[in-house]
């Protein structure tokens, strides 16, 4: 689950392809040495707080926490600390797919209605590849106007989320193109359960967690006592403040999980063996179907080495895994503070490890723009279909909205160039030869930023 500002979405995925490597691969002392270097100014500069574990042929090279895992207690962050996962959640619903049909309990071609009673006729020809590769064109629930501020917190059981995007419109036929969806991955849990009889949670622990030893994996309830469990927070002025409240029946199949950096260690280096899956559902849940987009993973290269990975995101947390494949080199991120520059973390990290560039962390300074000037970037920007960016302003500061989200403040770096201070985000406004604002760059991550055409 995914309550990153990136896409406006909860359980989000990041995917960004950054700059090619450099030549000589750093021994395992200077990746401790620079890594503490950068970890220490993102603990400064940034103000990151959790876990992160790198680690080559299944060996960390650094595994180490950071911040607090409870600041109220003054409790630190620890590679024991569990965090809740957001969407990484998915690589976990996807392989339960993957095992149920080498049971021969499903296939990934069959259709979704064969699970659903009463399917919607728009439905019919959804298969679950489709559900696996966000291409069924089914809405993300996350994204409804004010779902997020009126069902969050409320104890909505799977058959009833699933009443709230049933009978919606398709945003696009069938297998058209890759949009995420986070209701995919929930119609994925409820197929799970019908197809083999037992809860979500339960498949899950007993046929993946269990045999793996992911003694601190789960899924996260509430009222359960989890051993080392972090409190989420978001930023606050200077400060943190406690993230608000989200029943984790909300996220489901989607985004409910919780882990540790060592646990998440166990499930990579599983996945370069056959103790879990065969070669061949191995083979298939990491080949993209439409874009870069597999089954709960996102396939790219990142300094020339190919790469898989999935970040994640809820209420309170930011999480970020990315394989090397080729190098048995992995890199995890795991954050109790939610919008947390996890996947930036990650590929620095990463870059260190395969001696390519990369930048550290530095204070951003906030200068003073003209009133005329701010009220040019008031409006409305269409980032997708169902994404649009508010541009407002409040006691002359400008603010930046998405629905079921509450208002940020943007700070400038230039008289174009803005940033966020309670997420790492940036947002540049680009003006056409007259002067006219015509479109923002959401920028969060790495690349060059996601264009916003202004619609109002």
């Amino acid at each position: 689950m995914q309550i990153k500002l990136r896409c406006a979405s909860l359980f989000v995925i990041g995917l960004t392809a950054l700059i090619p490597a450099l030549a000589q691969v750093p021994t395992s002392e200077q990746i401790v040495e620079k890594t503490n270097e950068y970890m220490a100014a993102a603990e400064r500069v940034d103000r990151f707080s959790g876990t992160v574990l790198v680690a080559r042929d299944g060996k960390p090279i650094v595994s180490k926490g950071y911040g607090m895992a409870n600041y109220e207690w003054s409790i630190p962050n620890t590679p024991q600390t569990v965090f809740r996962l957001g969407s990484i959640t998915k690589q976990f619903t996807s392989a339960a797919i993957m095992l149920l049909q080498e049971r021969g309990k499903l296939n990934v071609n069959d259709a979704a209605c064969k699970f659903v009673s009463e399917c919607p006729a728009a439905w019919a020809p959804i298969t679950i590849r489709h559900l696996l590769t966000h291409t069924s064109g089914i809405p993300n629930y996350t994204a409804f106007p004010d779902f997020l501020k009126n069902k969050a917190t409320l104890p909505v059981g799977p058959a009833e989320l699933l009443a709230e995007y049933k009978n919606k419109p398709l945003d696009f036929a069938v297998g058209e193109r890759n949009s995420y969806s986070n209701s995919g991955y929930h119609l994925l849990g409820i197929i799970i359960e019908k197809a083999s009889g037992k809860p979500y949670a339960d498949f899950l622990q007993e046929n993946i967690f269990t045999p793996l030893g992911m003694k601190q994996t789960g899924y996260d309830i509430t009222k359960d006592l989890i051993k080392w469990r972090a409190a989420g927070y978001i930023r606050e002025g200077d400060g943190f403040a406690n993230s608000p409240y989200m029943d984790m029946q909300i996220p489901y199949a989607a985004g409910s999980l919780y882990s540790t950096t060592e646990d998440l260690l166990k499930w990579d280096q599983a996945l370069y063996t056959e103790k879990l899956l065969t070669k061949k559902s191995l083979d298939e849940m990491f080949t993209p179907f439409k874009g870069n987009y597999a089954y709960g993973w996102g396939i790219g290269k990142r300094f020339e080495h190919p790469s898989t990975s999935h970040g994640g995101g809820i209420y309170g947390f930011s999480t970020y895994i990315v394989r090397y494949p080729q190098d048995n080199v992995t890199v995890i991120v795991l954050s109790n503070v939610q919008g947390a520059a996890t996947e930036k973390v990650a590929a620095n990290l990463s870059a260190i490890v395969f001696g390519a560039k990369y930048d550290l962390p530095k204070e951003r300074k906030a200068i003073a723009v003209s009133q005329g000037v701010l009220d040019k970037y008031v409006g409305e920007y269409q980032l997708s279909a169902a994404i649009v960016f508010t541009i407002s302003k409040d006691a002359n500061k400008l603010m930046l909205s998405i629905i079921g989200q509450p208002k940020m403040e943007l700070f400038a770096e230039t008289e174009t160039d803005f940033f966020l201070k309670t997420v790492d985000a940036q947002v540049t406004f680009v003006k056409d030869a007259s002067g006219a604002v015509t479109q923002l760059l959401f920028k969060q991550g790495g690349g060059n930023g996601s264009p916003a055409k202004k619609i109002k």
